[in-house]
């Protein structure tokens, strides 16, 4: 995949994460978004790394997806616990 999927695949996946992990983030929709982008980086490495499932090079592959989705929510979670609580 090139950097424009992995654009897309953050997009989409923070998205995803902001779906299952509701309430008001610090940063907005904006950093919401770049953190969505930053998680499937950080997913595939995970994944890739720990895991010793490297992450196909396909865009529709369910793997890469799970990667990117967990690697979102990990950060939007110490996003949300380093810069402000969403349940105030």
């Amino acid at each position: 995949m090139g950097i424009v999927s992995w654009i897309v695949l953050g997009l989409l996946a923070g998205g995803i994460a902001k779906l299952l992990l509701p309430g008001r983030d610090p940063g907005g929709l904006i950093v919401t978004t770049l953190i969505g982008i930053a998680g499937s980086f950080v997913g595939g490495w995970l994944s890739t790394h720990f895991l010793h499932r490297p992450v196909n090079k396909h865009f529709f592959d369910l793997a890469t997806w799970g990667s990117a989705i967990a690697g979102a929510l990990v950060l939007l979670i110490l996003y949300r616990l380093f810069f402000g609580n969403s349940r105030r």
